[in-house]
């Protein structure tokens, strides 16, 4: 499972070095995408290959669903952490997170995400307050 929170730069090149936690569960290749709330997703093979076999599921006759898959796949690349555990990100990637020099690597159960700092912060900020509606609300859910 991917937890915790990280603080990295990102040097001159787009590179970023993972936590060796993070590169552990990895492997030697793997995916990162556009995610959602303008971050980066990095997914292992296997979580790819779950998520790629239900977006393939989607009904193509829906304009919302083609929208979501096209978004999702055209920003996927597959990379690889070098000797010193550094990925290098494309830089379509990079400027869709805005991703400059400094980032946050975060664990989320199945995923990495990757975002810019400040985005980082001015998220939390908004979110701390409303966490106990959200979890009254997925309640549901068995959480």
């Amino acid at each position: 499972m991917l937890m915790g929170e990280y603080l990295h730069s990102i040097d001159d090149k787009g590179r970023l070095i993972l936590p060796a936690k993070f590169r552990e569960e990895l492997g030697e290749n793997f995916i990162v995408t556009k995610g959602l709330d303008n971050c980066l997703f990095i997914y292992d093979k296997k979580e790819w290959g779950i998520l790629a076999s239900k977006l393939k599921q989607l009904p193509l006759a829906k304009p919302e669903a083609r929208a979501f898959v096209r978004f999702f796949f055209s920003g996927g690349a597959e990379i690889s952490c070098d000797k010193q555990g550094r990925v290098l990100l494309p830089n379509n990637l990079r400027e869709y997170a805005q991703l400059d020099k400094d980032v946050v690597v975060i664990g989320v159960s199945s995923r990495i995400e990757i975002w810019n700092r400040s985005s980082w912060d001015a998220y939390n900020d908004k979110i701390a307050p409303t966490v106990a509606q959200i979890a009254e609300s997925l309640i549901d859910l068995g959480i």
